[in-house]
């Protein structure tokens, strides 16, 4: 957006705040002479915008009493688009612009939406965690999303339709404890009424929410994150994985991709944790280990030990392997 267009905006901004705006005041304000202060006003007129002059000693210009700036034209998919897309540009570095600009950008943004989607669009953001892992992936149903958000952060109940794995459907009422997005996929986690425990759910496989009458009080202590995490974690598969690393449970875990595995102190080995995952294939494991850089003792399974072994094998082949010699110069050819 170039510079004219940016303070034409933001003389519109100032506007919009209510009362008179001398001349002056207004080309203090926005670093420009009087005279571009007025070629503003009449550019925004012919967009539309009702901007009275009034002169005289007390004069100056403001918007035409009753007016206001329609809301924006977003649907709720659009909406959520945009307002995710700051989030994730601000957390993962791509957003090169300080955090003050995205947090009024977001403001902004919620200001002019209809009511009930800026409160439902406050929900998400106040009762969601984004995780470092997380990318575009399973496509999940605003409005399933929206629900799910706003009874997490009301501490209300909400009943739904919920597809397994399997194909076999359920009906539940769910205390909603909090949201978390990772590796391309929503869940949500909280106190299932079908089991009796925490469970944690994808929401691209919830239909039909509804919010129930009354509340729940949140675990204390009760991290969302983590708990998903955890169970992503521990899921069943192929193989259950078990190494005891040499070092601090926060520096094992730094050094792991987030949500692959857990990470617990081992209780009669001082300066040790176990790390244990779940995996379908062994062939990825030995590189992940390796980039742990810590002393590491496989305790299963078998057929891992075997993985690093090849993985050192060729490791050490190519530190050994002979460079090849610079090909051969044409004494002929000319000098570059």
């Amino acid at each position: 957006m170039t510079r004219p267009t940016t303070r034409m905006l933001a003389l519109l901004e100032i506007l919009q705040a209510g009362g008179t705006r001398t001349v002056g005041e207004l080309a203090a304000r926005l670093d420009v002479d009087e005279r571009t202060v007025r070629r503003y006003v009449e550019h925004l007129g012919d967009l539309g915008i009702p901007v009275r002059s009034l002169r005289g000693r007390y004069g100056g210009y403001r918007l035409e009493p009753g007016y206001r700036m329609p809301p924006l034209m977003l649907t709720d998919d659009e909406a959520l688009a945009v307002l995710l897309g700051l989030i994730l540009g601000r957390r993962t570095g791509l957003v090169a612009t300080s955090v003050t600009a995205v947090e009024s950008a977001l403001a902004k943004v919620q200001r002019v939406l209809p009511a009930t989607l800026g409160r439902r669009l406050d929900a998400l953001l106040q009762s969601s965690e984004l995780t470092v892992g997380s990318t575009a992936g399973t496509e999940v149903e605003t409005t399933v999303l929206l629900i799910v958000a706003e009874a997490a952060r009301d501490r209300r109940p909400v009943a739904m339709a919920y597809t397994a794995p399997d194909g076999r459907r359920s009906e539940r009422t769910l205390h909603p404890y909090g949201i978390v997005a990772h590796s391309g996929r929503w869940y949500v986690t909280g106190a299932d009424s079908a089991s009796g425990e925490t469970r944690t759910f994808r929401l691209d496989r919830i239909t039909a929410p509804q919010l129930q009458p009354g509340t729940f009080e949140l675990p204390r202590g009760f991290d969302p994150t983590q708990h998903v995490l955890s169970g992503l974690a521990q899921a069943p598969r192929r193989h259950a994985v078990s190494v005891r690393v040499q070092g601090t449970v926060e520096r094992v875990r730094s050094r792991l991709p987030t949500g692959l595995a857990t990470v617990h102190p081992v209780p009669d080995r001082d300066g040790w944790v176990r790390v244990r995952l779940q995996a379908e294939r062994l062939d990825w494991v030995p590189a992940v280990l390796a980039g742990l850089d810590l002393p590491f003792a496989v305790e299963e399974p078998e057929a891992l030990r075997d993985l690093l072994r090849s993985l050192a094998a060729r490791l050490s082949s190519g530190a050994e392997a002979t460079p090849l010699a610079p090909a051969p110069t044409d004494p002929t050819a000319p000098t570059p």
